[in-house]
């Protein structure tokens, strides 16, 4: 069975980071690709980045040169390192994958605020 568990939320003030982790499982993990999605409150799931099985990423624009995507494939773990963040990056934050059909994780709550 394939589980994602997010990690490394928390609470932080304007211009701060945060790095969180999907710890993968029940997938093989080498050959997959992996996206991060995030939903604001009260707002629609959006999707910010993504990691392909070969290490290619790819960005929502009003993320690109603050997040940045990366996995470790031998912790089958993916990560996302945010920077500079702004109070409308408070979401919950989502690891996303597919193998016949959709998986995701939990989800982790970012909250920016001073």
């Amino acid at each position: 069975q394939v589980q994602l568990v997010e990690s490394g939320g928390g609470f932080v003030q304007p211009g701060g980071s945060l790095r969180l982790s999907c710890a993968v499982s029940g997938i093989t993990f080498h050959s997959s690709s992996f996206d991060w999605y995030r939903q604001p409150p009260n707002k629609e799931r959006e999707w910010l980045a993504t990691i392909s099985d070969l290490g290619a990423t790819h960005y929502v624009d009003s993320v690109r040169g603050r997040f940045t995507i990366s996995r470790d494939d031998l912790k089958n773990t993916v990560f996302l390192q945010m920077n500079a963040l702004k109070p409308d990056d408070t979401a919950v934050y989502y690891c996303y994958t597919f193998l016949h059909k959709n998986y995701w994780g939990q989800g982790t709550q970012v909250t920016v605020s001073s």
